[in-house]
């Protein structure tokens, strides 16, 4: 198997984008991450396009073929595949265009995200993510995404004790980070009180607790590490990109606050990077609600469980802590297109990597991890970087 390394990034801004189409987004990405790297889209000899439900937001599926007519590349006849793992596609995409140059098929690789939420109602909306639960037995039920992971989060607080204003903590310093980010959905800070008193959605979970409705794009580009020094002076090597599954319903879990896929991920990621824990520099990691970034710390293995609380709330995971998390504001700052959000998650380690990610940028920043999760932790994607 050969390296691999990220040599080109691209990010549209997020938000509520309703003056642009799905198509357009990313193709703005991808232009962006071909000129960053500094290489002609004649170079890309594959893509891999992760989206989780174009078909019900946009009416639109055939996804991988579309974006490779849109971005000038049918006539070029490239493979273009689209990837599907709910809120996990982008993260997909990316694990597929590692392999695929790791394994020798191609040299130089694009993988894309991108998610067009706002051109439907909320209530559709809700629907649409729902589909990445067990929809004959949980959604039929009326129960929601907000509301599974408020299980998670009322399991989790009465077993090991943490308390409201920790978890609110969570929401507290991704938008401090997400006020640094250009890209960023929100770019203002807010406080405990904020989310304390904002609406009730499930409880314990309040609406400063939930990831946005978000429009936007992200892409990479890969190659063989070999091959990298041709496109930029500063590659970042892909140490692991593992991928696990677990239970597609919550109900059918050993541990509702523990996310095995996550565990398992972790775990053959560090193995195959050959690097521990302690190595790690800064880490993006799914906080699609403020419970499911403390579950991801424990669960990945930066702490013991029922200690990320504590740990948040005395700036362990701040971006002047010593394990900066979720430097780009994270899902809940930064916004969540879901279907871009795993993309959008290499992009801020590759450039916290390069030194490029400017307020918000970790001192000496090396080595980076992303952590990209679909529906409640049924797939789980995985991926360790260096920076060269």
């Amino acid at each position: 198997m050969r390296d691999v390394a990220v040599v080109g990034v691209g990010l549209t801004k997020f938000g509520e984008r309703w003056g642009d189409s799905f198509r357009e987004m990313c193709v703005e990405a991808g232009v962006k991450a071909i000129d960053d790297a500094g290489m002609d889209g004649d170079d890309i000899q594959e893509m891999f396009v992760g989206n989780m439900s174009g078909g019900r937001f946009v009416l639109q599926e055939h996804i991988g073929a579309l974006i490779a007519d849109y971005s000038g590349l049918a006539t070029n006849h490239i493979p273009a595949t689209r990837t599907e793992a709910a809120c996990a596609s982008g993260g997909l995409a990316f694990r597929q265009a590692v392999n695929c140059i790791a394994s020798g098929a191609q040299d130089i690789v694009i993988a894309a995200g991108v998610e067009k939420m706002t051109d439907v109602s909320g209530g559709e909306t809700t629907d649409a993510l729902a589909g990445a639960a067990d929809r004959e037995w949980e959604g039929m039920y009326g129960v929601t995404f907000p509301s599974l992971y408020a299980m998670m989060a009322r399991d989790y607080m009465n077993r090991y004790g943490m308390t409201r204003e920790e978890l609110a903590q969570v929401a507290v310093k991704n938008h401090y980070n997400g006020a640094r980010n250009p890209i960023a959905q929100y770019q203002k800070e807010i406080t405990i009180d904020t989310v304390l008193n904002s609406t009730l959605v499930a409880d314990p979970l309040r609406l400063m607790d939930c990831s946005p409705v978000t429009d936007g794009a992200a892409a990479v580009i890969l190659c063989s590490l070999e091959r990298a020094k041709e496109f930029t002076d500063c590659p970042v090597q892909v140490l692991a990109s593992t991928q696990a599954s677990d239970t597609i319903s919550l109900h059918d879990r050993r541990d509702i606050s523990t996310l095995d896929a996550t565990v398992a991920a972790a775990n053959r990621a560090f193995d195959i990077a050959k690097i521990e824990r302690k190595d790690v520099d800064l880490v993006e990691v799914h906080d699609c609600f403020t419970i499911a970034e403390i579950c991801a710390i424990e669960d990945i293995g930066f702490c013991k469980k029922g200690e990320a609380g504590k740990l948040t709330a005395e700036g362990y995971t701040a971006l002047d802590g010593k394990l900066p998390v979720n430097t780009s504001g994270g899902l809940k700052a930064c916004g969540h297109p879901v279907g871009a959000t795993g993309i959008k998650q290499v992009c801020e380690v590759v450039s916290q990597l390069r030194g490029e990610a400017g307020k918000r940028q970790v001192d000496g920043a090396e080595i980076g991890m992303t952590h990209n999760v679909g529906g409640t932790g049924a797939t789980v994607v995985t991926s360790i970087f260096r920076r060269v």
